[in-house]
């Protein structure tokens, strides 16, 4: 008996042994997939490893990642190394960019940060940044930026389907010659799942305690409480979506008077999900066509010109399974009362005989629009009247007691707003 479990202990320990020769070959098939589907999916951050030394309890490697800035198409290449220690169920790798987190001279950190990725053999992986306080100074233009220490956390699970994100910052503030901006408690927490294509399903919430902004030339100007809640559910069998965006603000602080709640509320309904990720795939296309080196060649412009012919089919084709947009719910509070309004547009299904007569996605289109304003802000704000001047002397905003009113609702391509018809162009 006892030497069965000699031999079973043996065999346990020569498996745990040569565990983290697999892990470190495991591992570097994740790495090499996870690069690769990084540099297909966008053409923003582009990661290229020089090499990759494994090792059986440890690897290194190292390589360049070119981040792209899409405003000016300039690319940043960013050179970094890292460190691989093999577990028996899955990898810790420690990144350091080559040449420092800051420039030569400067000291931004009062600690170094930490930028590690945890992986796991049944596919579960962790990306986490640990950053100290940070405080960077530039004295040609005036401008400075402080933080509190933060984290940033990424978790990703079951193969890459499932994601989990969390940011953390309790203190971050921007000042310049011109303005200058503290936020408290700055938090995001994000979960994903992935659904079709592009599409992910899932919730996320974004959250301010509160954003100071101080100006030379103006008033300070305080928002309390600011949230951001979104998320985007499919039905049952996966063919539709819906996704909506809230933004809210508890208080805003202004002249020492204090003014809210504040809510904004965007929402898509009912999108056809196989029609909704061949726009967005499309779309994302024709974005890093525009951002290609050759952009300005005869190849890429007829490239350009697919592109923009597949965004239009998948246009119609989510046009036709019909869907509604628009924001349901606005409500800002102003010392003289509130500001109230919504939108929507919709336009219905189409059966297969209708979208073959489709000419326009406008032609179907249908919607409505409403919009109440204290009659007292055009009165004593004369910011406000210039704005609204031009609205109440073509009759969109027309008095109704005490309050400016605006109601207009949109069909065959023509829109009424209080009365007035206005036929639309065809634009698309």
């Amino acid at each position: 008996m006892k030497a069965k479990w000699i031999i079973a202990g043996a065999g346990v320990l020569v498996f745990a042994g040569a565990m983290p020769w697999a892990v470190g070959y495991v591992t570097e098939q994740q790495w090499q997939e996870v690069t690769r589907e990084l540099n297909q999916a966008q053409p923003f951050v582009q990661m290229q490893t020089d090499h990759y030394d494994r090792g059986f309890f440890g690897s290194e490697l190292g390589g360049v990642v070119t981040v792209l800035n899409p405003e000016s198409g300039e690319t940043r290449p960013i050179a970094y190394r890292a460190k691989v220690t093999h577990g028996v169920t899955g990898s810790f790798i420690d990144f350091k960019p080559v040449e420092g987190w800051a420039p030569e001279g400067a000291n931004w950190f009062q600690e170094r940060p930490r930028l590690t990725l945890e992986t796991r053999l049944w596919g579960t992986a962790v990306l986490e940044l640990e950053a100290p306080a940070i405080a960077i100074n530039n004295p040609e233009s005036g401008d400075s930026l402080r933080t509190s220490g933060g984290v940033a956390r990424i978790e990703i699970s079951d193969a890459g389907s499932q994601a989990e994100a969390l940011v953390v910052w309790p203190q971050l503030s921007f000042s310049g010659p011109d303005m200058s901006m503290r936020i408290d408690d700055f938090r995001v927490e994000h979960k994903m799942t992935h659904l079709e294509g592009d599409i992910w399903t899932g919730t996320a919430e974004a959250s301010m305690a509160s954003v100071a902004l101080k100006s030379p030339e103006a008033q300070p100007l305080t928002i309390e409480g600011l949230r951001a809640h979104s998320s985007a559910e499919a039905d049952a069998d996966g063919q539709r979506l819906n996704s909506g965006l809230s933004i809210e603000a508890g208080k805003v602080r202004y002249k020492d008077q204090a003014y809210g709640p504040h809510k904004v509320v965007f929402a898509l309904e009912n999108l056809d999900v196989a029609s909704w990720s061949a726009l967005t795939t499309s779309m994302a296309e024709l974005q890093g066509m525009a951002l290609a080196p050759d952009a300005d060649s005869q190849g890429a412009f007829e490239r350009q010109i697919a592109a923009m012919g597949a965004v239009n089919t998948a246009a119609r084709d989510l046009s036709a399974a019909g869907f509604s947009v628009g924001l349901p719910e606005l409500v800002l509070d102003t010392p003289e009362g509130k500001v109230t309004g919504n939108l929507m547009i919709t336009h219905p299904e189409l059966s297969a005989d209708q979208k073959a007569e489709m000419l326009m996605v406008m032609q179907q289109l249908t919607g409505e629009m409403n919009l109440s304003v204290p009659l007292v802000l055009a009165e004593n704000y004369p910011a406000v009247r210039m704005q609204l001047a031009p609205l109440i002397k073509q009759g969109f905003l027309v008095p109704e007691g005490d309050r400016l009113v605006l109601a207009a609702r949109l069909n065959d391509m023509v829109v009424d707003v209080n009365g007035q018809e206005i036929p639309l162009p065809p634009l698309f």
